[in-house]
C-alpha cells in the first residue's frame, strides 16, 4: 500500500493532476482510502475521499445495474427492439442488449459533441444523431460510445414511466447505499464536488461548462471513491443483481468468434499481468476515472481524478500492480 500511495502522491506533489481520491479494498475491508491534491485549486480546497467527482464512462456500470434489475424484475428484456420504446428513432433492428453491448451500430462523438453546454433532455438529444446512418448492421461489428447509453436510458425510463435518474436511485443507489452518487446540476457545484479542470501548457485551468444531463447514463454521474466500491463489493457479494443474470452482464461478448472485451455496461478484460477484472475507464470533461474489480483476488479500486484525462494511465496502472504484488505475498 505505501507503494501505491506514494506513487499516487507524486502524481499530485508533481503537478500532474489537480487531485485525486483513492479507494482500494481486499475481501470488503479497505487496504488504501486517501486522497492527494486539491478538489479546489484557486480557494485551495484539499480533495478528501469524500470528495464528489465526475466519474465520466463509470456511469456505465451504474446504468447497467439498473438494466440488470429491471431484467430481473420483468420490466424489459434484453432482447426487447429499441422501436418498442422509442418509436421516433428511425433506425430498425436494434435490440437493448445491442445498446449495452455497443454493438448497435451507433456512431461516437463528432467535433465539439464531446462538450456540449445545452439543456438537452434525453429525448431531445437524440437530435444530435439520429439522422446519421448507422456504421454497421446491429450485431455486425463493436463501436464504443456513449450514443447507445443515451437510447438505453431512453427506453429504460420509459419502460417505467419514470424519469431515468429517479429508477436508478430506486433500483440502484438507494438499496446499495450509494447516497452520494448523483446527476450533475450545471452551473453550480454540489456540495463537497471537485472543481472540473483541463490541463494546458500553462497548468490547470478550470474545464470549459458542460451539460451532462442529457447523458447521464453513459458519463454523467457525480460519485466518490466509497460509493464506486459499494458498487463493486455489490458484485462481489453477489447482492447487486441475481448471480445469473451478473453473469450475462459480465460476460464478453463477441464478434465474428472475437472478444469485444466488452459485456453490458462492463469493460471485461485481463490487466497486463493476465488477471480477469471487470470495470471500467472513464474520461470526460474535467473528470477521469479508474473501476477495477478483481473477482478472484476479491479486490476493488477506484481512483477518480477532477481533470480530462492528464494521460497517466501506465502510472495508475502501476500503482494498483503494486497492491496486486503485495497480496501475492500475503494471500494464497
Amino acid at each position: 500500500m505505501a507503494e501505491a500511495a506514494a506513487l499516487l502522491q507524486a502524481l499530485a506533489d508533481g503537478g500532474q493532476v489537480p487531485g485525486l481520491a483513492v479507494r482500494i479494498q481486499y475481501r470488503g475491508t479497505p487496504l488504501l482510502r486517501a486522497a492527494y491534491g486539491y478538489a479546489d485549486l484557486e480557494n485551495p480546497v484539499p480533495a478528501s475521499p469524500g470528495t464528489l467527482f465526475r466519474i465520466a464512462s463509470v456511469s456505465k456500470p451504474i446504468t447497467a445495474t439498473a438494466l440488470a434489475r429491471l431484467v430481473e424484475a420483468g420490466k424489459l428484456r434484453l432482447e426487447d427492439p429499441l422501436e418498442d420504446y422509442v418509436p421516433e428513432f428511425p433506425q430498425r433492428g436494434i435490440h437493448l442488449e445491442q445498446l449495452a453491448a455497443h454493438t448497435a451500430g451507433l456512431r461516437g462523438y463528432r467535433g465539439k459533441e464531446y462538450a456540449l453546454n445545452k439543456p438537452f433532455s434525453i429525448a431531445e438529444s437524440l437530435e444530435i444523431f439520429r439522422d446519421d446512418p448507422l456504421v454497421f448492421r446491429p450485431g455486425k461489428g463493436f463501436l464504443y460510445n456513449s450514443f447507445d447509453f443515451v437510447l438505453l436510458s431512453l427506453a429504460m425510463e420509459r419502460a417505467l414511466g419514470i424519469p431515468f435518474h429517479e429508477l436508478v436511485r430506486r433500483y440502484v443507489l438507494e438499496p446499495l447505499g450509494m447516497q452520494d452518487t448523483c446527476m450533475e446540476l450545471p452551473g453550480q457545484l454540489r456540495r463537497g464536488q471537485a472543481r472540473p479542470y483541463t490541463r494546458g501548457a500553462r497548468g490547470f485551468r478550470p474545464s470549459i461548462p458542460v451539460d451532462n444531463r442529457y447523458k447521464l447514463a453513459g458519463g454523467g454521474y457525480l460519485s466518490t471513491v466509497d460509493d464506486i466500491c459499494r458498487l463493486g463489493q455489490a458484485y462481489l457479494d453477489r447482492k447487486a443483481v441475481d448471480p445469473v443474470v451478473a453473469r450475462e452482464f459480465l460476460t464478453s461478448r463477441e464478434i465474428s468468434g472475437e472478444p469485444t472485451w466488452y459485456g453490458l455496461g462492463w469493460q471485461v478484460s485481463r490487466d497486463a499481468g493476465g488477471r480477469e477484472y471487470y470495470g471500467h475507464v472513464g474520461n470526460a470533461v474535467g473528470g477521469y476515472s479508474n473501476f477495477f474489480v478483481y473477482p478472484e483476488r476479491e479486490l476493488v479500486v477506484a481512483i477518480l481524478i477532477n481533470c480530462t484525462d492528464p494521460g497517466l494511465q501506465p502510472m495508475l496502472d502501476t500503482a494498483v500492480e503494486a497492491v496486486h504484488a503485495g497480496i501475492g505475498r500475503v494471500a494464497p
